[in-house]
């Protein structure tokens, strides 16, 4: 299975204005832009939508993991923090910190941490925020 996402720009990193849309629709044309990120003008950001990505699915993977132990999550709500810092002249991603507050009857504490952890490791968002990235990068006349 493949899912994309797609990203327009025009103009300089400043003045410059960008469109962010993914191939279901639910982003459409979705404004971004220099402002949107760094000053809290409208729109969204790359951290925004990784940190959605990611808890959206470390609480799908946590889901199928609370599924194995014969358990199910009356609610789970999770909030992924991204945190941008700038090192050494440029900008890093540097950590992401899972927040998560769930309502899972037949377990305890204990049980729970270690079930959430186990997703937090297996979650592809986890892995893939781990893993290499290649690039193929044309440039088009």
């Amino acid at each position: 299975m493949k899912k994309s996402g797609s990203a327009v720009w025009q103009g300089g990193l400043k003045d410059g204005k960008g469109a962010i849309s993914t191939q279901s629709g639910a982003l459409k044309d979705y404004p971004y832009g220099f402002a949107a990120r760094f000053e809290g003008k409208p729109g969204t950001n790359p951290e925004e939508l990784i940190g959605a990505a990611h808890a959206g699915c470390f609480t799908m993977a946590l889901s199928k993991i609370l599924g194995e132990a014969n358990l199910t999550a009356d609610s789970m709500n999770t909030t992924a923090d991204v945190t941008l810092e700038q090192i050494d002249g440029g900008f890093s991603i540097t950590a992401v910190h899972l927040t998560l507050r769930a309502k899972v009857p037949g377990t305890d504490q204990a049980g729970f941490t270690e079930l959430a952890n186990k997703a937090k490791v297996g979650c592809p968002v986890s892995k893939l925020l781990k893993a290499n990235i290649t690039l193929d990068a044309q440039l088009m006349s």
